[in-house]
């Protein structure tokens, strides 16, 4: 399998460096670099601690761990963050957006969200059809009917 070089600037000496965990999963592990205590309600922007050069052609996407909203009652306001490969300066510190549901303490190397790398999609060209020549499956929602 090829491999891809990625380079990581760490903004904190305080979390874990990033790791692939082998045969389990193909998606890395990010962790708070920072305290952060919210109550219900509050919003937050919580650092991840690193600054990321990815691969030319490449983008990240970001989301919870299937644990993070048990653990520590809080869901990524995106839904999915998505990192072009531009956004590979000293500065361009990657965070998670979150929204608490219930008061809640996220501590230094939590891990609350992981990543992966994704080639980007290539450029597309739209043509307008008058018919489309698949079949109908009963309309949007009708998923599981048949």
């Amino acid at each position: 399998m090829e491999k891809e070089t990625i380079q990581v600037r760490y903004i904190s000496d305080k979390i874990e460096r990033l790791r692939a965990i082998g045969g389990k999963s193909d998606w890395i592990d990010l962790r708070s670099a920072e305290d952060v205590t919210l109550r219900k309600g509050e919003y937050a922007l919580i650092s991840l601690g690193i600054a990321v050069r990815l691969p030319e052609g490449y983008e990240a996407h970001i989301v919870p761990r299937s644990s993070t909203f048990q653990n520590f009652g809080i869901i990524q306001t995106n839904h999915q963050g998505v990192i072009d490969n531009s956004y590979s300066g000293n500065d361009d510190i990657w965070k998670m957006p979150v929204l608490a549901v219930r008061d809640t303490q996220i501590r230094t190397g939590d891990r609350i969200c992981q990543f992966r790398i994704m080639k980007k999609q290539p450029e597309l060209v739209f043509e307008e059809v008058d018919h489309l020549s698949g079949e109908n499956r009963g309309g949007f929602g009708s998923t599981g009917v048949r």
